[in-house]
């Protein structure tokens, strides 16, 4: 009877230890449970993240892209190596030409960066003529008047204007106009409070009765370009955003890589009719002959240009878990761009991306990624007077 009581007590000693490590385990097991849906949840965030940024990236870059060249197409003025100063900070992208280094407007200029990011600047002008054109009818030496064979007709006080020899000798001239047309057949390139791109006069004398003045519409839309990666930002230096001439803007993060190539029309002689239609017969990063004039990256170069192909890559925000051999298995190779044939019968140029970020002290394969890719036709042979 006295066994029996003391036995109705409570648990004894034994019981309790179990329980408590019956208790401790399921903690453990609810514990691990939790993180492990927490970290999945950060992952498919992060790829949902990857996938915005990219989205954006390609967005913003590809949007310039189909604007690119308009006003730029006349074929006396695309791929003229041009004298720029902007007390905005802005320059031109800089382009090889025979043995020389060369500043040339154009639909686009890629500054390869082999398997590193590339920076991609893309010119347009806004004139509402579209490629409205003068001549200048006496020799410039110097100064700030430039004497026209007709009134400058929807030229206006602040249009951005290029001064370009029509036979494609020697450098081109960017400047604005720095007074309202009177009525008289002459422009006036003054420098002054207002007039970003005047330096007081054009740089380089012009003959008179073979040197044409295009107008490339008001500087506030003049959309001069460049797309650049720093340090996992995607960064952009532009003419009519204020404060990021000098000094890029962040446009969006995560992106490790941005790629892009040319696409020539190979054709050359009379089988080479832009006015037709430009098809794209080869892809290159770099500069080609592609009008087979002997010189690489010269004028002729760059109204054979196409198309462009671009690649955006953008990075997970969150970094995955390392493996059980004490390194990252997220991604285990680099990503390639630029594989696929396209059009059909154009040999692809692939290239491998390198992701790493600079000063990024975690390794790149414990992030993943996400390419994207577009082509996108220039429209310069529609556009060309």
């Amino acid at each position: 009877m006295r066994s029996r009581l003391l036995r109705s007590r409570g648990f004894s000693m034994v019981e309790l230890l179990v329980s408590v490590a019956i208790g401790l385990l399921a903690l453990v097991f609810a514990t691990r449970l939790i993180t492990g849906a927490e970290q999945n949840k950060s992952s498919a965030l992060g790829s949902s993240d990857s996938m915005q940024n990219g989205m954006l990236a390609m967005f913003s870059i590809s949007g310039d892209a189909q604007q690119a060249g308009f006003g730029l197409n006349d074929p006396i003025l695309a791929g003229c190596d041009t004298i720029f100063t902007d007390t905005g900070g802005f320059a031109l992208a800089t382009a090889a030409r025979g043995g020389a280094t060369v500043r040339p407007l154009a639909a686009a200029i890629i500054e390869s960066g082999g398997a590193g990011p590339d920076r991609i600047s893309l010119y347009s002008g806004s004139s509402l003529s579209g490629t409205g054109t003068v001549r200048v009818v006496s020799n410039y030496i110097g100064g700030t008047s430039l004497n026209l064979d007709i009134e400058p007709f929807g030229f206006a006080k602040g249009d951005v204007v290029v001064v370009a020899p029509e036979a494609g000798d020697g450098q081109c001239a960017l400047t604005q106009v720095s007074n309202d047309p009177t009525g008289e057949p002459a422009l006036t390139v003054a420098g002054g409070t207002g007039f970003r791109y005047n330096s007081g006069e054009l740089g380089r004398p012009f003959d008179g009765g073979t040197t044409r003045v295009f107008n490339l519409g008001p500087p506030a839309s003049l959309s001069f370009h460049t797309w650049s990666v720093t340090n996992g930002f995607l960064q952009l230096r532009s003419t009519d955003m204020a404060g990021s001439g000098a000094t890029p803007v962040t446009v969006a993060d995560n992106i490790v890589s941005i790629k892009a190539q040319y696409g020539f029309d190979t054709r050359t002689g009379a089988a080479f009719d832009p006015k037709g239609a430009l098809r794209v017969g080869r892809w290159s990063a770099e500069m080609i002959d592609a009008d087979g004039d002997a010189e690489v990256g010269s004028a002729g170069d760059y109204q054979h240009m196409a198309a462009l192909r671009i690649a955006v890559v953008a990075r997970s925000k969150t970094r995955e878990r390392v493996g059980t051999a004490g390194t990252c298995t997220a991604t285990t190779s680099l990503p390639t761009v630029f594989g696929s044939e396209e059009p059909l019968g154009v040999k692809p140029a692939p290239v491998s991306v390198d992701v790493a970020v600079a000063g990024d002290g975690v390794d790149w394969r414990c992030y993943r990624y996400r390419v994207f890719e577009t082509i996108v036709p220039l429209r310069n042979a529609s556009w060309r007077p």
